[in-house]
């Protein structure tokens, strides 16, 4: 990810995230479709997934946050980046 880190906004997070899921699975999604029912994504993906928001956002999904409703949608998504981003705080970046 190119943007900076420490000014990421839900914006900017729903955005990136729409671009990558077209790109992966070739089709536009809505922030709030679940991407899951609507049969668009697998399981295997979600690992993908889970792999792609720690890279380009720095952070550990680990324990009780690795459920499928963390990924159900685009806002969900980005709502755990950024609680996951406030849980490291700017401690990282001292």
């Amino acid at each position: 990810m190119t943007a900076e880190l420490s000014s990421l906004t839900a914006e900017s997070i729903q955005k990136e995230l729409l671009g990558f899921l077209g790109e992966r699975i070739k089709t536009d999604v809505e922030p709030d479709q679940d991407l899951f029912s609507s049969g668009l994504v697998s399981s295997m993906f979600a690992m993908q997934l889970v792999v792609h928001l720690e890279e380009a956002y720095d952070i550990a999904i680990v324990g009780p946050d690795l459920k499928f409703d963390n990924f159900r949608t685009v806002e969900t998504m980005t709502s755990l980046v950024l609680r996951l981003r406030d849980a490291s705080g700017p401690a990282d970046d001292a």
